[in-house]
């Protein structure tokens, strides 16, 4: 008879349990022992029956038969039992399996149920493995990337790769988009065939996976340089960037510091007059109040033209003439490969500029190589009215009022940049020789060949370092690319001349190879005229993104410059 497990009653958690395995057994087993001698006895007793003379014979029971007789009954009521319980797991019926086969003994937990929980547990555990397969083959896969990058020259260790991952991708895109090629040869591109081929075939090693990435690149490799080559800084005019160029202008007062974050990867050119006034502090972050400085100021500079240039030459000083002159001489210098700064009305604004801020600077005067720091500014504020058309306009096609105010946004801006590097031109320059002093340091600690060789032979570094300090390289690389570097120092603002050390190492090291095979007079050629004429903004960006890097590691471990 059976009835119903109680709620409360114990429910192993395994129906073959100790009650169902063990205790069966134990009674087969002692049956088993008892019949093998039952037998025997049985034959004993009835021998000696009958070889005595009893007229009613007496049959003697041991106390082992009679455990016997018991134990016999036992197991056939549990046979019984267990026969019953097995035709009820058997049943179908969730009713009848969820019954107990005696009240006093088992309870079945339904078998459906374990296979249930086995299941879910199988599938957890594949889950699981899954899962650490998916997360393994993602994480190959952003490795994977990042090698396609840093071999495509898309990214860069330092800023541009730590503050703006996703932005490389989309200018190639756009960039290799707008050159119309046949087949779009971007770094997404690349990343997703190279990850569609990883889930399809997932036995592939990565000495495989590598090996197709260099056949790819090398099929792609001439498109994509000719592509960076021809851009004029994709980072700068990426739509994304200009959005957040735009977002970040747009607000009620410019937070500047967001302002120098965004600039120090390169500004939009349309967007580069304004950005430039606001990181030099020229005009107000506010809009409200900044038409209003900048007519104020702009004024201010008419001013100091009418007093300081219109008039004539004898109401000057000996030293004003002096300077005068050689600014004048200067003046048709300034960028001689470059036919724009050759027009002569641009001569005339920069030779008034120059000498109005000599003037209003008498602690350093005009020293020769702040003429090229003007030609930046010029340049800039000038595409403001030239439509980007530099190369094929005159200045002389503009009003005089447009000319007053480009010479002014100059001055104010050279300024502005001055003053936190003043001592660079003042008597003996110390400026400049204490970054000289620092860079010599630097490149003995970053790549300590270099810097034995030069020593040993007897190159110093003031002789082609002074002039990359003192014109903050405008010199030394393309026309085109200044202002691109120049959206770096102004976003750096007071810290520049610091970082500057930085910018010349990684210059100075980008040739470290050639370098160590040249004696003192070839290095010195190769220094004061460096192979940058066919550089690109690819090239530009790595010289930043390792100054950056070393910046990071240096600038705040003064005691790793120790030599």
């Amino acid at each position: 008879m059976t009835r119903e497990c109680p709620k409360n009653a114990f429910v192993p958690q395994n129906h073959y349990s100790l009650g169902c395995i063990w205790y069966p057994t134990f009674l087969f087993w002692l049956l088993v022992t008892n019949l093998t001698t039952y037998p025997t006895n049985l034959i004993n007793l009835i021998k000696r029956t009958q070889s005595t003379k009893i007229t009613k014979p007496t049959v003697e029971i041991s106390s082992i038969q009679i455990l016997n007789v018991v134990v016999a009954s036992r197991i056939t009521h549990l046979l019984l039992v267990l026969f019953r319980a097995s035709e009820r797991w058997k049943e179908p019926s969730s009713k009848k399996r969820s019954q107990c086969c005696h009240a006093d003994y088992y309870y079945n937990r339904e078998e459906d149920d374990a296979m249930r929980n086995a299941r879910e547990e199988e599938k957890k555990k594949e889950k699981g493995s899954s899962n650490a397969r998916s997360n393994l083959e993602s994480r190959f896969n952003q490795t994977l990337r990042i090698v396609q990058e840093l071999l495509l020259g898309s990214s860069f260790p330092g800023k541009v790769l730590m503050t703006h991952k996703s932005e490389t991708s989309s200018e190639l895109t756009s960039l290799v988009h707008h050159q119309n090629f046949g087949r779009s040869y971007s770094e997404n591109d690349i990343g997703l065939s190279k990850k569609e081929e990883l889930q399809s075939s997932g036995n592939m090693t990565r000495s495989a996976e590598f090996q197709k990435l260099k056949i790819s690149m090398t099929n792609s490799e001439s498109k994509l340089s000719d592509a960076l080559r021809s851009a004029s800084g994709a980072r700068a005019v990426d739509s994304a960037r200009i959005t957040k160029f735009t977002k970040a202008l747009s607000g009620s007062s410019v937070i500047l510091e967001k302002l120098r974050e965004l600039a120090w990867n390169g500004v939009p050119p349309d967007m580069r007059p304004s950005i430039w006034r606001l990181l030099l502090g020229y005009a107000s972050p506010n809009p409200d109040r900044r038409e209003r400085l900048l007519t104020r100021k702009r004024l201010e500079y008419a001013d100091c033209v009418s007093q300081y240039c219109d008039i004539p030459e004898t109401e000057r000083s000996d030293d004003e003439i002096n300077m005068l002159r050689q600014i004048a001489v200067d003046c048709p210098r300034t960028v001689p490969d470059v036919t724009f700064f050759q027009q002569e009305q641009v001569q005339k604004s920069l030779e008034r500029i120059l000498y109005t801020w000599a003037i209003r600077h008498p602690a350093s005067g005009y020293v020769q190589g702040i003429n090229d720091l003007v030609t930046p500014f010029l340049m800039v504020f000038l595409s403001e009215h030239l439509d980007g058309r530099m190369g094929s306009c005159s200045v002389s096609d503009l009003s005089p009022q447009k000319i007053s105010n480009v010479e002014a946004d100059c001055y104010w801006c050279l300024s502005q940049l001055l003053d936190g590097m003043q001592d660079h031109y003042t008597f003996a320059q110390p400026g400049i020789q204490r970054l000289i002093f620092k860079l010599k340091e630097l490149v003995h600690r970053i790549d300590e060949r270099v810097s034995r060789h030069m020593e040993e032979e007897g190159l110093e570094f003031l002789q082609f370092a002074f002039r990359w300090f003192n014109c903050l390289l405008v010199r030394e690389i393309p026309f085109h690319l200044v202002t691109r570097l120049w959206d770096t120092y102004l976003a750096e603002g007071d810290a520049l001349p610091d970082f500057l050390v930085y910018i010349c190492a990684s210059l100075l090291l980008t040739w470290s190879d050639e370098l160590l095979k040249l004696d003192f007079q070839e290095m010195v050629m190769f220094l004061q005229h460096l192979p940058t004429q066919n550089w690109t903004h690819h090239e530009l960006e790595m010289v930043l993104s390792r100054a950056y890097m070393w910046h990071v590691m240096f600038n705040n471990s003064p005691s790793h410059l120790a030599s």
